[in-house]
């Protein structure tokens, strides 16, 4: 199974994911870890990526499409793969198409998480994140047993230095001008389903069992 998520900043992807992936036994593929294993694999595109990530600069986009392309060759997706994270524009999402097709595959699900803007922000702000491990917390709703250590590893808990509300403002803008046109994209292609977000996180995983396995 073939799924791609999608839902913006703070929607709860990051959570999700982990719970899909455990359950289902995918890989879960972030173009920020497929970015590190191909710097780690020393490929010639974690190379070239690795230059403009040492000066600061974002990734070009096609090298940041071979870099996916790379990632889903892996072995470990053969029996499918989470996406999340990319593709981020419609341009992407257009070249990730044609490489499936190359690869006889397609994207099976597009789960889009829904959640209001303004709780958005509240759940931004009060984001938290292990400096270990990457698992995310939250101040309110998802609070750790012991403030500001990780439940998982014992990691120290910290506040990415963009989770203040101008900037997270910032990047939500930006969400709904660059990805949220993709919808129009997958639901053109009969795959988008639409989750409730702003559920209690058990909710949230369930209603996607539900649609992963065409219960819903």
């Amino acid at each position: 199974m073939n799924i791609l998520f999608m839902g913006p900043p703070g929607a709860g992807k990051g959570t999700q994911a982990e719970r899909i992936v455990d359950e289902f036994q995918i890989p879960h593929i972030s173009t920020g870890d497929a970015l590190r294993l191909a710097v780690k694999l020393g490929t010639e595109l974690g190379l070239k990526a690795k230059t403009f990530m040492d000066q600061g600069h974002l990734v070009p986009d096609d090298l940041m499409i071979g870099i996916v392309r790379e990632r889903l060759q892996q072995d470990d997706c053969n029996k499918g793969f989470l996406l999340d994270g990319f593709p981020r524009t419609l341009s992407q999402a257009e070249a990730l198409d044609e490489i499936l097709a190359s690869m006889g595959k397609q994207i099976d699900h597009v789960i889009n998480l829904q959640v209001d803007r303004d709780r958005l922000l509240a759940r931004l702000t009060g984001r938290r994140i292990c400096r270990s491990c990457g698992s995310t917390y939250h101040v309110l709703f998802n609070p750790p047993h012991v403030e500001g250590v990780c439940d998982k590893c014992g990691g120290e808990l910290y506040q990415r230095s963009d989770d203040n509300e101008e900037s997270v403002g910032t990047r939500l803008d930006e969400y709904v001008t660059k990805t949220a046109p993709l919808l129009d994209y997958y639901r053109a292609k009969g795959i988008l389903r639409q989750v409730d977000g702003e559920q209690e996180i058990d909710e949230v995983t369930n209603e996607i069992h539900s649609l992963l396995r065409g219960q819903a």
